[in-house]
C-alpha cells in the first residue's frame, strides 16, 4: 500500500493496486499501429481488386481514404481516439467489413474478405519485422517504485493477450504485473465490470486502486467502477489525446510519486 502524489499533490493515501492501459500508456505503439493500418488498407484494395475486377477504378480509389478515416490514420500518425488506437481487433474487423459493405458487397462476403485482409496484414508485418512497441519513458522506474511500495500492477487492454504478453516480455516487466485483462476476456473494456473483475483477481476493492489510461473511455470506465484515483496519460502519441479536463493528467511518469504508506 502506498501514497500517490501527482506533482506533489496527494491523490490518495492508501493505494493497493494500479491498473494500466497498454497502447499509448504503458507503451508507444503508434509506429506499429500505423504500419498495421496501412497494411490493412493496402491488402483490402488488393484483395478487392482480385475478387471484383468489375469494380470501377473510382470505387477502388475511394476505398483507401474511406478506410484511413475508419482506422483513424492521420498524416504521419494515428488518431489516439480512433479505432486502431482504442478498439479491439474484432471491432476493427467489423468496421473494415462495414466499409466493404458500403461498396455493395454482401455482409457475409464483406466479413470473410475483412478477415483475409487482417491475416495477410499480420503476415506482412511479421515478415517485415515492424518495430515492437516500446515502453513509455520512465515506465520501468515507476513500476519498480510501485513494486517496492507493495503496490500490485495490472494491465487492462483491448489488445489480444498475446500482444500484452509480448510487450511485457520484451521489456522484462512480465513478473511485475499480477493480472492481465485482454480483449479475449469478458466483460472487456470499457465496461466497468472489467475493472471490477481485475480488482477481484487482485483481491482489492476499486476504492483502493488507481487506473491510468490515455482515452476518455478508460477514465469514465474507472470512474463508474468506483476507482479512487483516475489519471489520464497524455504522452503516448504524437498527437495529444483529447482527454476530458475533469480528469487529472500527467505527461511523464516522473510526475507521479510513490511513497510507502
Amino acid at each position: 500500500m502506498a501514497q500517490l502524489l501527482l506533482r506533489g499533490e496527494l491523490l490518495r493515501y492508501g493505494v493497493s493496486a494500479v491498473l494500466f492501459d497498454k497502447d499509448g500508456t504503458l507503451c508507444r505503439s503508434e509506429p506499429m499501429l500505423l504500419a498495421l493500418a496501412q497494411a490493412r488498407v493496402f491488402h483490402c484494395r488488393q484483395l478487392l481488386q482480385e475478387r471484383h475486377p468489375e469494380l470501377a477504378h473510382e470505387v477502388l480509389a475511394d476505398l483507401g481514404p474511406r478506410l484511413e478515416a475508419t482506422y483513424g490514420v492521420e498524416e504521419n500518425g494515428i488518431h489516439p481516439a480512433g479505432t486502431t488506437a482504442v478498439a479491439s481487433r474484432e471491432h476493427n474487423l467489423i468496421s473494415t467489413a462495414t466499409a466493404l459493405a458500403q461498396l455493395g458487397l454482401g455482409w457475409p462476403e464483406a466479413l470473410e474478405l475483412a478477415a483475409e485482409v487482417f491475416e495477410r496484414s499480420d503476415r506482412l508485418l511479421a515478415r517485415d519485422g515492424t518495430p515492437a512497441p516500446r515502453a513509455t519513458p520512465g515506465l520501468h522506474e515507476l513500476i519498480h517504485r510501485l513494486g517496492g511500495a507493495g503496490v500490485a500492477c495490472a494491465v487492462i487492454s483491448n489488445d489480444e493477450r498475446q500482444g500484452i504478453e509480448a510487450f511485457l516480455g520484451s521489456e522484462n516487466l512480465r513478473s511485475h504485473f499480477q493480472v492481465l485483462r485482454s480483449a479475449g476476456d469478458a466483460p472487456r473494456k470499457p465496461h466497468p465490470d472489467a475493472v471490477i473483475a481485475v480488482c477481484g483477481e487482485l483481491g482489492v476493492a476499486p476504492g483502493g486502486c488507481a487506473l491510468i489510461g490515455d482515452a476518455n473511455s478508460d477514465l469514465v470506465m474507472a470512474e463508474r467502477a468506483g476507482v479512487a484515483v483516475v489519471l489520464g496519460y497524455s504522452a503516448g502519441w504524437r498527437r495529444r489525446p483529447p482527454l476530458a479536463s475533469r480528469f487529472r493528467q500527467l505527461s511523464h511518469w516522473q510526475e507521479l510519486e510513490v511513497v510507502s504508506a
